[in-house]
């Protein structure tokens, strides 16, 4: 396993991570994505771990807290080998404060958290989505007394737009604050928009992005074909309106050449789809999950090789959109701004 360091930080994780929303599936939303129970998490993480793979990602909302409750059980007895990585913001209950990112919740969230991962700290805390309605200054004082109470050692956001990010980061730089080291970011061969603004801004301010559904909300799995009947593939089965839509064509035209790709490397579709992902500028980890051993054992085989700059190319070209306003007229200007490489 390779590791690399998390944005500007001294802290190295491993290139593939290992996402538990399989874990628990219990509730609506998150619960979708499978059922693992305590026994086979642990065999997965075992897997990981023998593959080097040490680092976990969990969410408070990700079966209601089950899947954080299974991760830790699955890791007992071996925390010093795990690192783990969890997130709060999102709704958790009804109450009129179990949601978003003030200091209230913030310090209920990571508590609980803690409390059913069985676990004194957690290595990587990121904030799951932007809360408008609370100061940032609000938000970035309380993690930041959370780092030093030593419950916390990095932090990172997720599903932040570049303002929402480069604001907090101003901010945690003039009060002298901890500041974010992680952007956990949806990208893929067929969603790059993270490349827009978010990539270069996190080359220019140190932030590494740890990459969500890099097989494109499960569409970059292999199982889909031109001119074959399309399987349920969602991330979320019977969900699809939750994820990004995605041209027919567009699809079709990244799955040929990844299917070109594949054949000359012997390799997967998915492997040759995360290897590509593993090669892009800021990428410090990608997470990628696993219903079963088989899939997980596949998905580990996107590590220790590299498609070759020609490759890249040709994935690059297949999966190239038009850009919106004004990062189209930037390009125009690639004397000043240049595209990240």
């Amino acid at each position: 396993m390779e590791y690399r360091f998390l944005g500007r930080s001294g802290f190295k994780v491993p290139a593939l991570s290992f996402g538990t929303g399989t874990f628990g599936g219990k509730g609506e939303l998150f619960a979708a994505w499978g059922d693992t129970d305590a026994k086979q998490a642990r065999r997965l993480v075992d897997i990981c771990l023998d593959a080097g793979l040490n680092m976990f990602d969990s969410a408070d909302v990700y079966s209601g807290g089950e899947a954080e409750r299974i991760l830790g059980e699955a890791i007992k007895g071996r925390r010093d080998q795990a690192l783990v990585s969890t997130k709060a913001t999102f709704r958790f209950d009804d109450g009129p404060n179990s949601a978003g990112s003030s200091r209230f919740h913030l310090i209920n969230a990571v508590d609980a958290a803690l409390k059913r991962l069985g676990t004194d700290y957690v290595d990587l805390f990121q904030l799951h989505g932007f809360d408008a309605m609370t100061p940032v200054e609000e938000t970035l004082s309380t993690l930041d007394d959370l780092v030093r109470a030593g419950k916390i050692r990095y932090l990172g956001v997720s599903n932040f737009s570049g303002w929402h990010l480069m604001k907090s980061l101003a901010a945690a730089e003039r009060h002298g604050w901890s500041r974010y080291v992680a952007n956990q970011t949806y990208y893929s061969l067929i969603g790059r928009d993270y490349e827009w603004e978010l990539m270069p801004l996190g080359l220019d301010q140190g932030v590494g992005a740890v990459v969500w559904s890099p097989l494109g909300w499960g569409r970059l799995t292999g199982r889909i074909r031109r001119g074959q009947p399309r399987p349920e593939v969602s991330r979320l089965p019977g969900s699809a309106d939750y994820g990004p839509p995605v041209d027919e064509e567009y699809l079709y035209r990244v799955v040929d050449a990844l299917d070109e790709i594949a054949a000359e490397t012997g390799r997967s579709v998915p492997q040759v789809a995360l290897n590509w992902l593993l090669q892009r500028p800021t990428v410090s980890t990608v997470v990628i999950g696993a219903r079963n051993e088989e899939q997980l054992k596949q998905n580990l085989g996107a590590v220790g090789w590299n498609l070759s700059p020609e490759q890249v190319a040709r994935l690059d070209a297949a999966s190239a959109v038009t850009l919106p306003y004004p990062y189209w007229h930037q390009r125009g200007f690639a004397e000043r701004n240049p595209a990240p490489v």
